[in-house]
């Protein structure tokens, strides 16, 4: 998709109802849904994270979105891909800045330069137990992503057309916090499986794209 084209999509979305767990539903198990509907009480009391899902366009003017591969690490979001962002901290002075600011700790790219469209729908997540609080948003330069070492193993530029495309959409049986083997759906971008939370963020993301087309 044209960069140009986007704008206009993302001026759309700026002024539309956020879908929710109408959109995020679709990209978990049917258990899953149960157990976030029960947990609803325990997002009150939740440490708070900010995610970017930052927009740009590369060289030739088509319409990309960045996410990261985390490293591997002795934790529940292990070597799982998912927006640049992370955990709230005194300094922030507001949750989108808490995404602005680790956006650009993670993948490099200037606060500056960045204009944020509108928040999107909150994401619990009941095994680190956080809450995460995502933000659409664009740079109109092609970013000069520099990879933060310690904590990024490798940044993934996402073609939004190929996002878009249904044929993105699998099911794999994948080792969760609920289970030894589950079959969950996710989404094939990059070769790269993407499920949970961040599948949730990205199916709301797609369907208010879709519906501004």
């Amino acid at each position: 998709m044209n960069f140009n084209d986007f704008l206009i999509v993302l001026s759309k979305i700026k002024n539309k109802d956020l879908l929710g767990q109408a959109s995020q539903f679709k990209m978990v198990p049917p258990f899953r849904q149960e157990l976030l509907k029960k947990q609803k009480h325990q997002v009150k009391e939740a440490k708070k994270a900010g995610v970017l899902a930052l927009f740009y366009p590369d060289m030739h003017n088509n319409t990309k979105f960045v996410l990261i591969l985390r490293k591997t690490y002795k934790g529940v979001h292990s070597a799982q891909v998912a927006f640049p962002g992370g955990k709230f901290e005194e300094i922030d002075a507001s949750i989108q800045q808490t995404a602005l600011r680790e956006t650009f700790e993670e993948v490099g790219v200037p606060q500056k330069s960045i204009s944020v469209v509108r928040a999107l729908s909150q994401v619990y997540i009941p095994p680190s137990n956080f809450n995460v609080h995502p933000f659409l948003a664009y740079t109109t330069a092609t970013p000069k992503f520099i990879k933060e070492e310690s904590e990024v193993e490798a940044i993934l530029q996402i073609n939004v057309k190929e996002f878009l495309n249904d044929k993105s959409l699998v099911v794999k049986t994948l080792k969760t916090s609920y289970s030894q083997e589950v079959e969950v759906p996710a989404f094939l971008l990059n070769k790269h499986i993407v499920w949970g939370a961040t599948a949730m963020m990205l199916s709301e993301i797609k369907d208010l794209i879709k519906q501004s087309l």
